[in-house]
């Protein structure tokens, strides 16, 4: 099975994003005796950042420089 493409990426960011959207306009709604919560923001949040870091690296060629000292 292949990886995630950055096509993919960023069709999952855009979904996280507007989901956000959907929440910040209104958490939860009541019609009649019936409430309807959204779902949460916080891990809808995590999830943008998330697919935000995969899109980048992935339009980095997937290129991932990491700094450090190696111990030796």
């Amino acid at each position: 099975m292949a990886g995630i493409t950055l096509a993919e990426a960023e069709a999952r960011l855009t979904a996280y994003l507007a989901a956000e959207e959907k929440v910040l306009s209104g958490q939860s709604y009541t019609i009649g005796d019936r409430t309807l919560t959204r779902a949460n923001l916080k891990e809808i949040q995590e999830g943008i950042k998330i697919w935000d870091a995969r899109v980048k690296g992935l339009s980095n060629g997937g290129i991932r420089i990491r700094h450090g000292v190696s111990g030796g």
